[in-house]
């Protein structure tokens, strides 16, 4: 099947069930006219990391990777009353375009964009005692995919869902001989994630407009 194929589908379920408002249009519209990377999760999977988020009735949840602001409104909006969210991203201007998004969406109050790398800022994090977090939702380089994971680990409770995005690429993760760091980055992730037993986990293939890729998601046991 061809990309326009699947194109079409995500615009037909984005249409019933992912329509965007104001703030979100405004988000993608900001970080077009800001010259960030195109490279939010679209549409109907801000809506499905929505759902996913809410299963858990989080009161925290740990953003790594927070580009312009867009997946943040979405789990922002999962958040139980009172609830918060902690934002992790390491360029300054990302983050205040990302600060406006989420302003003009309402969550100002519920969310905080901590700018920094996110290796530095994760252990800062968990000294302050900020969780452990209900949600947490990896997105940002791929190379320290393991790492980013093994902290996961640490700011977790039983019952914590870790939700990793961009683990198919485009079916590379199967060559075993690649020299693509993002690719061997996301391969030492997947290693890591099959051989922790205090988490259930899986990967489920996405396809759609923004290619062929696939989402990783683990139960903290």
């Amino acid at each position: 099947m061809s990309n326009d194929i699947f194109g079409s589908v995500d615009n037909f379920i984005d249409r019933l069930f992912a329509q965007e408002d104001d703030a979100l249009v405004s988000a993608k519209k900001a970080i077009i006219d800001n010259g960030l990377p195109q490279i939010s999760i679209s549409q109907n999977q801000g809506k499905f990391l929505h759902i996913l988020a809410r299963l858990r009735n989080p009161s925290k949840i740990l953003e790594i990777g927070t580009l312009g602001g867009y997946s943040t409104i979405w789990l922002g909006r999962a958040l139980n009353a009172g609830g918060k969210l902690i934002s992790l991203e390491i360029d300054q201007h990302h983050a205040d375009v990302a600060k406006e998004n989420i302003a003009k969406a309402g969550l100002a109050e519920s969310v905080t964009v901590r700018i920094g790398n996110a290796l530095e800022e994760l252990p800062k994090i968990k000294s302050e005692n900020a969780g452990p977090f209900d949600v947490i939702f990896i997105d940002a380089d791929k190379e320290p995919y393991a790492e980013y994971f093994k902290w996961a680990l640490q700011l977790s409770k039983p019952g914590t869902l870790i939700i990793v995005d961009n683990v198919v690429r485009e079916a590379k993760i199967l060559d075993e001989h690649t020299d693509d760091k993002d690719v061997k980055g996301v391969q030492k992730f997947i290693k890591l994630l099959s051989e922790t037993t205090s988490v259930t986990a899986t990967i489920i293939q996405t396809v759609g407009s923004k290619y062929h890729d696939g989402i990783a998601l683990a139960i903290v046991n």
